[in-house]
């Protein structure tokens, strides 16, 4: 395994923040098996149960509890561990939430990415950066679209605002900071502890809604339907219309790890914003996934849930992700329903006495990366002709 996306990650010292939430614990697991020294940042898990906890992974990579809000406390933790390769994935990712909180919302998502980056940039052990954002970020005209990189920002809601924020961060940092530029002026005179121009990486990273085993948060479509079907209760499905790009965790995270690995061997070439969604034409409404839920659960029922007082949540979003196909030789591995059958597994299986979260999320991982090499993707070892094991 440790030899899959060319063995960029193996010895390698790669910080993940927000590493105590879904995403962030996936990525960091498949990291460890990657053998790659992970270090987190992030706040406590809020929920119980929560992933991070599931896997054991404070026993697995140098977990370091903070807020990225704490500029100080960032910069410290990259001057104490040296990472090579970071992920930032530490964030308020709920859109209804950040009508409740939306200071906090916008001080998480946009100054703490500020922070990150100001650290990266005084850390000159990193060579690739990664802003983990979401396709939530275009101005969603709410039309038959799939948005591109190139398509305006832009945010109705405080969490898409926030997260459209942050992809301009990124793209000052960049522009800024880190692009290799002709002029023999710069970098001349910059502080010893300081990047040079040209030597990180920066990129940002725009995932559809993604769905897998482990996700347990408040006001998510899946982790409500699991939630309901164990309580043997009727799902209740709040706006069973909405169209969403929904594809399975380890899409957009083999993306991610793709990409990186490619930003570490050609640093200027790949550094810019990119998007990990589904095939286009296969985002599906609420409706049709409860139904697909349903049907792979073996049982349960929904209900209507729908309430015109709630705060406004975007009809439709589709996502193009035709640059990433064509440019990193990356693909959707799973279709909806088995993105849907897998991620219920998980869950059906976590309610089994003595269920063991690490080996069989480490299955899951591993049966990813064979579908993938089956599918001849390069990163899963077909172009290197590194073997795989198999799950």
């Amino acid at each position: 395994m440790s030899e899959i996306f060319g063995g960029v990650f193996s010895g390698k010292t790669v910080l993940v923040t927000g590493h105590t939430g879904f995403k962030g614990s996936w990525l960091s697991l498949w990291l460890t098996e990657l053998g790659a020294n992970v270090v987190g940042l992030a706040l406590p898990p809020e929920a119980q149960p929560n992933l991070y906890e599931q896997l054991g992974l404070q026993n697995l990579m140098d977990s370091r509890l903070g807020d990225v809000r704490d500029l100080e406390l960032v910069q410290k933790i990259l001057r104490e561990t040296r990472p090579e390769i970071v992920f930032h994935l530490a964030a308020q990712p709920l859109v209804r939430r950040s009508y409740d909180e939306p200071i906090g919302t916008f001080a998480v998502n946009v100054l703490g990415t500020a922070h990150l980056l100001e650290a990266v940039r005084k850390t000159s052990s990193v060579r690739v950066c990664q802003v983990i954002t979401t396709d939530k970020c275009y101005e969603n005209r709410e039309i038959d679209y799939a948005y591109k990189e190139t398509d305006p920002l832009g945010g109705r809601d405080p969490y898409s605002a926030s997260k459209a924020c942050a992809e301009m961060v990124v793209s000052s940092y960049r522009a800024s900071f880190f692009t290799r530029t002709p002029s023999p002026l710069v970098g001349e005179g910059r502080d010893e502890g300081k990047t040079k121009m040209g030597s990180v990486s920066l990129s940002s990273t725009r995932a559809g809604n993604v769905i897998g085993g482990g996700d347990w948060a408040q006001d998510r479509l899946i982790p409500d339907c699991a939630r309901s079907l164990m309580a043997f209760r009727p799902i209740a499905v709040r706006n069973p219309r909405a169209v969403r790009p929904w594809q399975f965790v380890l899409d957009p995270l083999s993306g991610y790890l793709r990409l990186a690995s490619l930003q570490w061997s050609d640093p200027q070439k790949y550094s810019e914003a990119w998007n990990f969604g589904p095939r286009l034409g296969s985002a599906r409404c609420v409706g049709e996934v409860v139904d697909l839920v349903l049907k792979a659960w073996g049982s349960g029922e929904k209900r209507d849930a729908v309430d015109p007082s709630s705060p406004h949540e975007a009809g439709l979003l589709q996502l193009d992700s035709s640059k990433a196909m064509e440019r990193l030789n990356w693909k959707p591995v799973y279709d909806l329903e088995a993105a849907i059958a897998r991620t219920m597994e998980w869950y059906r299986a976590s309610q089994e006495p003595g269920f063991d979260a690490f080996n069989f999320t480490r299955g899951q991982i591993r049966g990813y990366a064979a579908a993938a090499l089956k599918a001849e993707l390069s990163w899963a070892g077909h172009e290197s002709g590194f073997p795989l094991p198999m799950p």
